[in-house]
């Protein structure tokens, strides 16, 4: 008998909570009970439109050291992370072969000079019975030909000896700059091949001067137009909380590439100040100004609608229970914030919800359509006025 009581109240309970439910006013069409403001208050405000980035710190300067001849490391005096001064050696070949090949080629054109001294007797003395008709033509003409076979001998053992001799100029490589070694694959003692030869040769060292740092971005092709060589730009490094350095626009790539399925244009920004915490391959996002309007009358994004090309607000009436409709001429805008040339005025109240449409969603208001200025996934766009 109790499990029965039990259950009538149970019943009764709920049905009378359904009944308060129903009693309860339906939700404020202008959000009034939502967690989200309705309306917003006009004020004046700085408003600054910058062109943003992400791009990868580098080096201007950065050289793979190869030799130009094949050899074996005998000196490979720096090690990573080295400093190098201007035409401090960087790493020595062994040169005994060489050597010995220049030996030999100072032996063999010693040979080729007394072989043209020789064959330069014999020619004048042929050339003189020539003359008195002691010897024939042909053997007149066969000592030409030995004396200027013995020249070219001798000339080509020169050549020789001068390609050797180049070749071990080449045994010894210094730095072109001052520099940084970046990266030492090999170590001493190891056979290299020539940058001639197979798959360019082998990369001993990598340097790069770290006086001189640039950030490589990838700017999207909307806003490139915005950018310009000269500009500054202001980088922070994800690496280095809380630093912020300057840089200027270097160049712009004329073509567009495809980086992360974005298009856009590659930019080179020229570090001004090097932090010695900052070092190639650390992330940088870089910000260009673009336009600023200080003390500006600005309206959120949220409050400027666009119906046909025209912009427009709602602007609350006196008494606060009213809007009406107001045409805006928008300027510049920010990701938050539009500058509002004509139609409002500081301390007007303005609603946040497309009031034309209220009524229609889930909560009594149908979602407001995309603010002006506001892009997705993208940074705020200049707003142009009308």
């Amino acid at each position: 008998m109790k499990k029965w009581i039990a259950l009538i109240l149970a019943l009764a309970g709920a049905a009378w909570g359904f009944q308060k439910w129903r009693a309860l006013p339906p939700q404020s069409a202008t959000g009034e009970n939502s967690s989200h403001p309705a309306t917003a208050l006009i004020e004046t405000r700085n408003i600054n439109f910058a062109v943003t980035a992400a791009g990868d710190i580098g080096p201007s300067e950065q050289v793979s050291v190869r030799p130009e001849i094949n050899g074996k490391i005998l000196k490979l005096p720096v090690d990573l992370g080295d400093t190098v001064k201007k035409d401090a050696v960087l790493f020595t070949l062994d040169d005994q072969d060489l050597q010995t090949t220049r030996s030999f080629k100072q032996t063999q054109i010693q040979g080729a000079k007394l072989q043209v001294e020789k064959a330069r007797r014999d020619f004048a003395r042929s050339q003189q019975l020539f003359a008195e008709k002691l010897v024939s033509e042909e053997l007149f003409e066969d000592t030409r030909t030995i004396y200027e076979l013995s020249k070219n001998s001798l000339e080509a053992a020169e050549k020789d000896l001068h390609l050797v001799e180049y070749q071990l100029t080449k045994t010894q490589i210094l730095a072109p700059f001052d520099c940084t070694v970046l990266t030492r694959p090999v170590s001493m003692g190891q056979a290299v091949s020539g940058s001639a030869g197979f798959n360019s040769g082998t990369e001993v060292l990598t340097i790069a001067d770290l006086n001189q740092m640039i950030v490589n971005a990838h700017v999207n092709q909307a806003d490139v137009t915005r950018l310009t060589t000269g500009q500054e730009v202001g980088i922070q490094i994800d690496s280095v909380p809380g630093l912020k350095i300057k840089g200027t626009v270097e160049r712009i790539a004329p073509q567009a590439a495809i980086k992360n399925g974005v298009k856009g244009y590659a930019a080179r920004i020229l570090i001004k100040e090097i932090d010695p915490r900052v070092r190639p391959g650390m992330t940088a996002n870089i910000s260009v100004p673009v336009s600023s309007s200080p003390n500006s009358v600005s309206a959120p994004l949220a409050a400027v609608f666009t119906e046909q090309g025209e912009r427009y607000v709602y602007v609350q009436k006196p008494g606060g229970d009213e809007f009406e409709k107001r045409t805006v001429r928008v300027g510049i805008s920010d990701y938050d914030y539009a500058e509002i040339l004509e139609g409002l005025q500081s301390g007007e109240v303005v609603s946040l919800v497309d009031r034309a449409t209220k009524g229609t969603g889930p909560t009594g208001v149908k979602p407001a359509p995309k603010a002006a200025g506001a892009t997705t996934n993208a940074a705020p766009r200049t707003a142009s006025s009308s």
